[in-house]
């Protein structure tokens, strides 16, 4: 059951924030979108590794990375204006 939910859960995530970005409502850039995908995806790799769907998996461990690393350069660009 949590696996299910982990699954739905990170399905959820990663399509509202596709409608946000879609809408206008986030950038690419946002911290807000990038978080939204970092944890969505880590629900479908959860998912996808529990029912054997290792191209899924390793898709969403990928995605997981992209959104991981734009995570730290938001950061380090945050960081930067701030000094």
């Amino acid at each position: 059951m949590a696996v299910e939910a982990a699954g739905w859960g990170g399905a959820s995530l990663i399509l509202l924030a596709y409608l946000l970005l879609s809408m206008g409502k986030l950038t690419g850039q946002s911290a807000a979108y990038q978080w939204m995908n970092v944890v969505g995806a880590i629900g479908f790799t959860i998912n996808g590794w529990w029912h054997g769907a290792l191209p899924s998996a390793a898709l969403n461990v990928i995605w997981l990375g992209i959104g991981g690393v734009t995570l730290w350069r938001i950061r380090k660009r945050s960081a930067a204006n701030r000094a």
